[in-house]
């Protein structure tokens, strides 16, 4: 089984051995992270092609070479607001997901942030031995060392069963959210829901998740965009919304680690100005 993932305007790329074989169309033509980031002007295939290649030679990212201290990428990311969350102990435990291993469960900052940091739409994977074993050696519990199973339910029942009480999934499929929180109620713990990866989701699926989420990241999405009601908002161009009160917690206290300044200010949300949105937007 090869390696699927969507980055770059959710372009879909397939890695097989550490070489990408096939490259699929973006579904956005520009990305104001990547044109900041990298310099690029126009998502295309070829650019997606090239993005992947340099996560590959940079992380090892899907081969034995992996390696998990990248370190920050973008200030309010998913994987940052969680490795936060962790070190200032407001929340016990991470169910996240990770190439060549799949759904993983942690307490460690460092690790969370390390498979995390230029992760986009994991869609399936296979285990690769050198990664579990990094994995495991950081503290991390992947849950299916055969198969590097994407799972996350069956994360957070794994995390729940180790006796963690107050944990952050990320979610990337609104089949999962429903779920998710059925287990919250069934084990009487503190879930914290992050919603990522959301260019192209239709109508009924974003009200669904922002109904059900606490954090979710605005994409290149004109319909969470529309939908989204926040009671706080990191950044304009590829914004997070905190949509509960623990959200705006997670948010709040992963600005106190941001290096650059930042402005703080009521208004009325969502604030998206124009210019600085993906385009198009799905």
């Amino acid at each position: 089984m090869p390696h699927v993932m969507e980055l770059f305007g959710k372009t879909r790329i397939v890695v097989k051995d550490g070489k990408v074989v096939e490259v699929g169309e973006p579904v956005a033509d520009w990305c104001p992270v990547f044109s900041k980031v990298a310099g690029v002007s126009r998502l295309t295939a070829d650019e997606a092609k090239k993005n992947m290649e340099y996560r590959i030679c940079e992380l090892g990212m899907f081969t034995p070479k992996r390696r998990f201290d990248y370190g920050v990428f973008v200030n309010f990311g998913a994987s940052e607001i969680m490795m936060t969350a962790l070190r200032r102990a407001l929340i016990d435990s991470t169910v996240t997901v990770c190439d060549g291993a799949g759904t993983v469960i942690t307490d460690n900052p460092e690790l969370v942030q390390g498979m995390g940091a230029l992760m986009s739409g994991l869609v399936e994977t296979e285990p690769i031995p050198e990664i579990i074993e990094g994995i495991e050696s950081r503290g991390g519990i992947v849950l299916d060392k055969e198969n590097a199973r994407i799972d996350q339910p069956g994360g957070l029942r794994a995390a729940c069963g180790l006796g963690f009480k107050n944990i952050a999934v990320s979610v990337v499929s609104p089949q999962d959210v429903r779920e998710l929180r059925e287990i919250e109620k069934e084990y009487n713990i503190e879930l914290i829901l992050i919603g990522a990866h959301l260019t192209g989701i239709q109508d009924r699926e974003a009200r669904e998740l922002i109904n059900e989420m606490d954090i979710i990241t605005g994409c290149a999405s004109k319909v969470v965009r529309h939908m989204v009601k926040p009671v706080l908002q990191a950044g304009t161009s590829v914004p997070m919304f905190a949509i509960t009160q623990r959200g705006k917690e997670l948010l709040l206290e992963r600005a106190k680690e941001v290096e650059s300044p930042i402005l703080v200010n009521a208004a009325q949300l969502p604030v998206l100005p124009e210019h600085k949105q993906p385009r198009p937007l799905g």
